[in-house]
């Protein structure tokens, strides 16, 4: 292991982490590189290109086209933060030449803080089999010299994880959600960063948001964000039930959104809420920060990892095997049947939470040692079976 111990003046103890060093002053835990389109035109040359070179995700997504106002400048801006997310060591973008989101104003973007950054142009370049040719070559060069790149020491206080359920069942309220809210206390005590979201599933548990809230304006932007996804739901006269909580859900011993709620807000424990952001904006304060994002667990993956999260904690009960480009992520489940089925697709069991062989509190240690392993390079098991899925977030209707 990486980690070293070390005693400050008065015996305070932090933890010493290694991890790659970003020419923007941020921390990856993992040093890969980014094959990003700018449209969905290029998918394949993408996808092509990152299949063809170990240490390359493809990026791809269906938009980039026919995108006005806000919905171009959140499609534009998450491109650009996970361009220069700390766990990519390399960028190549590619553009077609004639998208709304221009390939030279995204490589600019992305260059200013990752200067190994590179752009193909199709239209400026060549045809399909070149630009294949030409991005292989150029993912290659990244590669040999990310290879010879070194993890730095440095505190802890450089590591943001997200903490996300999906495919949630009973077990996840009771034991794998208190679980990961022990890791987030710890976390937090020693100067990390938690990052959460999944919006329409805090319907139910504000008076307990209102409490864990440092100030009365990060609870105000809280309550504004839940209020505006139930003005959402009435004005389109449809029924949040039968999405929240889904039939998985209901299947799984979750009757309510106010219990999936409870049971999704244990993942931050007793740990303050300091700061609030919008999607697409990144985490900045210590501690426990609420990102406005979907319940979807693609769009909130999005979401928190352009806030900085390096890594993902993803808890289920029903079972799911997404991962995401830009994040390991850590998938954690307290059913023993499901984790039976799924074995593979599972990093922690903490079933024996359920039959009270094992303590919340013992759990939470579990998760702790789970992400520290994750940060010092050993693969997550969706990172072994090549799930690193990604898409974007659309906010408004295709309107040409």
């Amino acid at each position: 292991m990486f980690i070293t111990l070390k005693a400050a003046e008065g015996g305070e103890i932090w933890l010493k982490i290694k991890m790659y060093k970003r020419p923007n002053g941020t921390f990856g835990v993992r040093n890969r590189i980014a094959v990003i389109p700018t449209v969905a035109c290029v998918n394949h040359i993408v996808q092509s290109i990152a299949s063809s070179v170990d240490i390359a995700d493809a990026y791809t997504h269906p938009y980039g086209c026919d995108q006005l106002g806000p919905d171009l400048k959140l499609s534009f801006n998450c491109l650009k933060e996970v361009g220069i997310h700390p766990n990519n060591g390399a960028v190549l973008i590619v553009g077609l030449g004639c998208e709304e989101i221009l390939p030279h104003n995204l490589y600019e973007a992305i260059k200013a803080e990752q200067p190994n950054t590179k752009l193909i142009v199709m239209q400026e370049t060549g045809g399909t089999e070149f630009c294949i040719k030409k991005g292989i070559e150029i993912c290659k060069e990244f590669s040999e010299e990310l290879s010879l790149q070194a993890r730095e020491e440095t505190d802890i206080s450089n590591l943001t994880v997200g903490v996300e359920c999906g495919g949630s069942d009973f077990t996840s309220g009771i034991a794998s959600n208190p679980s990961v809210g022990i890791f987030t206390e710890k976390l937090c005590s020693l100067g990390g960063k938690i990052v959460f979201g999944e919006t329409t599933e805090l319907m139910g548990a504000e008076d307990i948001i209102k409490d864990l809230c440092d100030t009365k304006d990060v609870y105000n932007f809280i309550l504004s964000k839940i209020k505006r996804v139930e003005e959402t739901a009435i004005s389109m006269k449809v029924d949040l039930r039968g999405t929240q909580p889904s039939p998985g859900n209901i299947n799984g011993g979750l009757s309510t959104i106010e219990e999936k709620s409870l049971g999704g807000i244990c993942k931050i424990g007793r740990a303050q809420i300091s700061d609030a952001i919008n999607f697409g904006e990144r985490a900045v304060k210590s501690g426990v920060t609420f990102v406005d994002t979907p319940g979807n667990d693609m769009a909130c993956s999005l979401g928190l990892c352009c806030a900085g999260a390096q890594i993902i904690i993803f808890t289920t009960g029903r079972g799911t095997p997404m991962g995401f480009a830009a994040a390991p992520v850590i998938k954690v489940t307290a059913n023993a049947d499901i984790c039976e089925i799924m074995s593979e697709n599972f990093d922690l069991n903490l079933s024996d939470i359920i039959d009270g062989s094992l303590s919340i509190k013992e759990g939470g240690e579990e998760v702790f040692e789970k992400v520290i392993s994750t940060a010092d390079g050993n693969e997550t098991a969706s990172e072994k079976l090549g799930h690193r899925e990604f898409s974007l977030y659309r906010i408004s209707p295709i309107l040409t």
